[in-house]
């Protein structure tokens, strides 16, 4: 495989049962894995290397707001961040707030976010991210759990922090808000025996006071990052220096081959939430290269107006945001005019012909990249460089269109909170890449183990199997859940309950889920997340949630429908009704369940797999029912739990 080399023999723990297949690393470390950068024992030693080398370098950017409309970007240096970094760190000394202390970040990306964290790296705090999309319960226990006792905190964010009071309070000392603190958040906080402190405020506490810096290593764990908790309780994942280094030094090398290194000159847009492994682990990276960090506006909508503002180099995404891309570019060109469409059609058959024949994307369409595609490559800011697509699978088609009409290189990467973020990652210029997450990252190693209940073999052709790392990047344990840590973390190999297939080139597909799946009363096993995947690609489906058990003989389904298909479909039925109504007709249902049987034939589906009863939900899944992560997966139980009349209902109309 022409990205791949097996790894060397007779490594402790590289081999393994007879049903677990050979291990694998990428080319770029035959010789070895990446080096790890010299002088760097901590992510503390990577800021404070930036601030050495680019004290006057942009590093951290927000839109200025005049009149309720946002205007320029804003910037900080290196050097202005770091003096801030130092009161930061001071203040929090003076509290009595020592080595090893859990900390608290709650609230969406912004400058005070990364402030804090290299505070809290300075003086070796453990960071503990919380995503600003949790609720209180969530919060609660992610703070009881970590046992925390300073936290940062968006002002929008404190009312919510109140609410876990008096629990919380057990551990909690100090809150410091980003912003304004109101006289009743006050009073409620001091009730509980909590100080709570303005930024400005806080700051002062650190002024004309000096603190040595403890001395941290690289086995030092420096965040816990809580999962998302799709299936259950969040867990909390240990991350050591040693972790983000390591991964730091493998991104950068495969950069390096793939002849797009990072350097000072480069602008990343912070849009993932920092409370995500895979946005914290690469603004360490750029921060570590002395680029520059833009923050969105936190409003999705404005997203692409801010890009066209701040003119990044490097996008990290997940699919949601660019299928919201490549459906409003589909409506733009529908809408256009016959000669617009045809220059349109023509230049991307052009470019796309070219590509598939081994072309280099940059040099495949250049005439039509100036004539066509340079509105798709401005709207984005006309200096994207690499657009990293993470988090969930993205559909083949997008990323084609997106690779073509973007001009910019749009890779699919998979990593877990487990493996430090992004561990596999895709390749510029390989076209044959197009739908898989690319090769592994050269710090680890990857094998796949057999999964015969679901027919899965290591051995087969092409390889397929449950997807086990192992490197330096792998996590240090789940906090105080030894027990959930001996269940995946077994010989140094992380099992990551994903199924994978390798490609004739090096390249991980991922085409499934082991932890998912479910008998029925027949013996069957489903693999439930792998229908959702196959049934989402219906065009009269925006979301779907499979449910089946071992007390029945078929699945069903809770389904929110595309609004626009439905309408459509209803118009030409003679059925007249508002999107809420269509959701509860009959024949509304009827039709979606033809569509769902004929779609099951045409990919092959086993009859157990085909669902035979839906119900129809206007309303999306979303975060604030608790029925979606933070990361918009999907979360069983309490979708079962929500919804447990409704299925209820539907296996008991099939009787």
């Amino acid at each position: 495989m022409k990205y791949l080399v097996e790894a060397k023999e007779g490594s402790e723990g590289l081999n393994g049962p007879p049903s677990v297949g050979p291990a694998y690393r990428s080319v770029f470390a035959k010789d070895g894995y990446s080096s790890l950068i010299p002088d760097l024992d901590s992510c503390w030693d990577a800021f404070r290397h930036a601030v050495e080398k680019y004290p006057n370098n942009r590093m951290l950017g927000l839109r200025e707001v005049v009149d309720g409309k946002p205007g320029e970007y804003i910037w900080q240096t290196y050097k202005e961040v770091y003096e801030i970094v130092i009161k930061v760190g001071s203040a929090i000394r003076s509290l009595g707030i020592e080595k090893g202390i859990r900390c608290g970040i709650y609230g969406a990306n912004c400058p005070e976010w990364i402030m804090s964290l290299e505070a809290c790296n300075a003086h070796g705090l453990c960071c503990v991210p919380l995503y600003d999309t949790l609720g209180a319960s969530a919060v609660e226990f992610i703070i009881c759990h970590a046992e925390v006792q300073i936290a940062f905190v968006d002002e929008r964010k404190i009312a919510e922090l109140l609410k876990t009071f008096p629990a919380s309070a057990k551990f909690l000392k100090v809150i410091v808000s980003f912003g304004n603190v109101t006289p009743e958040q006050r009073e409620e906080a001091e009730k509980n025996g909590i100080s709570i402190y303005q930024w400005n405020n806080f700051l002062l506490l650190g002024q004309d006071k000096h603190y040595d810096l403890p001395v941290k290593e690289k086995k030092d764990i420096c965040t816990i990052m809580y999962t998302s908790g799709s299936t259950g309780e969040p867990k909390g994942v240990m991350i050591s220096n040693h972790g983000i280094l390591s991964m730091m030094a493998g991104m950068m090398r495969m950069l390096e081959c793939s002849y797009f290194p990072i350097d000072d000159t480069d602008v990343y847009m912070s849009y993932l939430p920092l409370a995500h492994m895979l946005d914290r682990a690469l603004e360490e990276l750029f921060i570590f290269n002395g680029a520059s960090i833009g923050f969105w506006r936190g409003d999705v909508k404005g997203l692409i107006d801010d890009m066209g503002m701040l003119k990044p180099t490097f996008f990290c995404a997940v699919p949601r945001v660019l299928e919201r891309i490549y459906a409003g570019l589909q409506a733009k060109i529908n809408a256009a005019g016959f000669l617009t469409k045809a220059l349109f059609n023509i230049g991307y058959n052009f470019k796309k012909g070219n590509i598939f024949w081994g072309r280099k994307q940059e040099e495949a369409g250049f005439i039509f990249d100036k004539l066509v595609f340079s509105s798709v490559k401005k709207m984005l800011g006309g200096r994207v460089k690499v657009i990293w697509s993470g988090g969930a699978p993205l559909a083949k088609h997008i990323e084609e269109f997106l690779r073509i009409v973007s001009c910019a290189h749009v890779l699919q990467g998979y990593g877990l909170t487990e493996t430090c973020g992004p561990t596999i990652v895709g390749l510029p210029n390989e076209i044959s890449m197009l739908g898989t997450v690319g090769p592994p990252l050269p710090i680890i190693d990857v094998r796949f183990e057999s999964v015969p209940e679901m027919g899965y073999d290591a051995f087969g052709y092409p390889p397929r199997g449950e997807i086990c790392i192992r490197g330096e990047t792998v996590f240090s344990g789940y906090y105080k859940r030894e027990d959930l840590t001996k269940e995946v973390l077994i010989d140094g190999w992380f099992y990551t309950g994903d199924i994978g297939e390798w490609q004739l080139d090096g390249a991980l597909k991922i085409i499934d889920r082991r932890k998912n799946i479910f008998k029925l009363s027949q013996g069957e096993y489903v693999a439930v997340e792998h229908l959702e995947n196959i049934y989402s690609h219906l065009p009269c489906i925006d979301s779907i949630w499979v449910y089946g058990n071992s007390f029945e003989s078929f699945l069903v389904a809770v389904i929110n429908p595309n609004r626009k298909v439905i309408e459509n479909w209803a118009s030409s039925n003679g059925i007249s009704a508002d999107f809420e109504a269509l959701c509860e007709d009959q024949k509304v249902k009827e039709y979606m369940l033809g569509e769902i049987s004929r779609f099951a034939k045409e990919k092959k589906l086993k009859g157990f797999e085909v669902v035979r009863a839906v119900h129809l939900e206007a309303v999306p899944f979303d975060v604030e029912r608790d029925l979606l992560t933070p990361t918009y997966k999907k979360k069983r139980a309490p979708l079962l739990k929500y919804y447990q009349g409704v299925i209820d209902g539907l296996y008991q109309s099939k009787k």
